[in-house]
């Protein structure tokens, strides 16, 4: 079994966590930019970050042979933060990078007007770069948000068929789909999804343009949830093709629409910049 995790957060990960993944089949993630937890207080630190997801991250993730991307943005919380929104500028120059193979996350927290403005810039990049846009959907007043943002899709120079709604559930799933965007969902151990409800949804609206991912960051999460999800699929009567396509397929074809994606893992070297993955080694 092949799985690609479309939105995993491996920076707040260990790597026993890539070790595990490996063996579960993971072969290939993308890591969208995000809330840290600890707010920023200046576009520096976002520029320290981004680099690190192009260069560590992807370091780490191939010597446990896994291909690794990223996806770029001033995400939804930190978009109502003055400090932090002169990133926006500095996005350009990130954008081009071709571990990039998408804008994101971008979209709605609590839905405020700096929220709409930076959503708004961040669609408009996403097409001035030819990329696809992977947007968060908020985690509260889901329907009334997945509504707003799609009013902004739709708005926007940015086809609804190169835009992941991510974070969606039963409240949101079926205007989602008729929007022709692309449905994420994300399975945790206690909120969002679980495997069950994921399998329900399968069932009920198909195994087309669905991305699975486990959203793994420094809270209460679980990187080897797309792996549940395929074992529950094959143990409710989804075929291994209907498993290769939600798990693997789906997201080679949206993350795709970059032209970047590349999942060949090339060998590296033993370090990254003088630093190593090992403690106490040679």
């Amino acid at each position: 079994m092949r799985i690609f995790d479309p939105h995993i957060h491996m920076t707040s990960r260990t790597t026993d966590d890539y070790e595990a993944m490996h063996a579960a089949g993971v072969r290939a993630v993308v890591e969208p930019s995000f809330w840290l937890g600890q707010p920023r207080t200046s576009p520096a630190t976002f520029l320290d970050y981004f680099d690190s997801l192009l260069g560590w991250e992807p370091f780490r993730a191939a010597q446990y042979g896994i291909a690794h991307h990223c996806t770029i943005a001033l995400n939804p919380k930190e978009a109502n933060d003055p400090r932090c929104r002169p990133v926006l500028d500095e996005l350009p120059r990130y954008l081009v990078k071709d571990q990039v193979v998408a804008v994101g996350e971008i979209g709605y927290d609590s839905m405020t007007a700096a929220e709409d403005t930076a959503l708004a810039a961040q669609l408009q990049l996403a097409a001035d770069h030819e990329l696809p846009a992977l947007v968060h959907t908020p985690h509260r007043d889901k329907l009334a948000g997945l509504r707003r943002t799609l009013d902004l899709v739709r708005e926007s120079a940015l086809p609804p068929d190169r835009v992941l709604l991510d974070h969606l559930n039963e409240t949101t799933v079926k205007e989602a789909k008729d929007s022709g965007c692309w449905l994420g969902f994300s399975v945790y151990p206690d909120t969002k999804m679980d495997e069950d409800r994921m399998v329900a949804i399968l069932h009920t609206y198909g195994t087309e343009q669905v991305l699975v991912n486990s959203a793994a960051d420094w809270g209460r999460s679980d990187p080897l949830k797309t792996r549940k999800v395929a074992d529950l699929m094959l143990a409710e009567g989804f075929t291994e093709d209907d498993v290769d396509q939600v798990l693997w397929r789906n997201p080679v074809a949206f993350y795709g629409l970059s032209g970047r994606l590349n999942l060949d893992i090339a060998a590296t070297e033993a370090t990254h910049e003088g630093n190593s993955i090992l403690r106490g080694g040679e």
